[in-house]
């Protein structure tokens, strides 16, 4: 895929296409109750896009469990689709995560991740959609097979 594919729909078809906690949590920097969520303990192979912009985040490479009931990665699979920005809201000091083309919702980066790199990217599931390893050439991702072969 090449970037001018990474485009966000207008506000209209996203409140048509994406149920409500995704239009909640990416359009309205929502967040999802943790531990009831579709990926915080999805173990299969393959990458994590973007919901509403396909752009490609994080791999289930770098995936692990935190404990927080929300996928968490310890690096993005592309880090120049993943802006970081200061957030203050709700009384602390974060950082949150968001794509770059789609300018949707994720999540927050902390510096309590694995020893790998430190980070542990808590990203909404309703963020995020899953493409198995078996449908990332038909999907249009197939840069991304090899990193899986063993």
């Amino acid at each position: 895929m090449n970037h001018e594919q990474y485009k966000k729909a207008d506000q209209r078809a996203l409140k048509q296409s994406l149920n409500p906690i995704q239009y909640k949590v990416t359009q309205e920097n929502g967040t999802e109750r943790p531990f009831e969520n579709e990926f915080w303990d999805h173990k299969k192979e393959g990458i994590y896009v973007e919901i509403t912009s396909g752009e490609p985040l994080f791999s289930s490479k770098d995936k692990f469990d935190a404990g927080c009931g929300w996928p968490s990665f310890d690096q993005p699979l592309q880090k120049e689709h993943v802006i970081e920005k200061l957030d203050q809201t709700h009384g602390m000091q974060r950082t949150e995560v968001r794509s770059k083309y789609g300018d949707a919702h994720l999540g927050h980066v902390f510096t309590d991740g694995p020893k790998t790199t430190g980070l542990r990217y808590c990203i909404n599931s309703a963020a995020l959609r899953f493409i198995p390893v078996e449908e990332l050439e038909k999907e249009g991702y197939g840069q991304y097979v090899n990193m899986f072969k063993k």
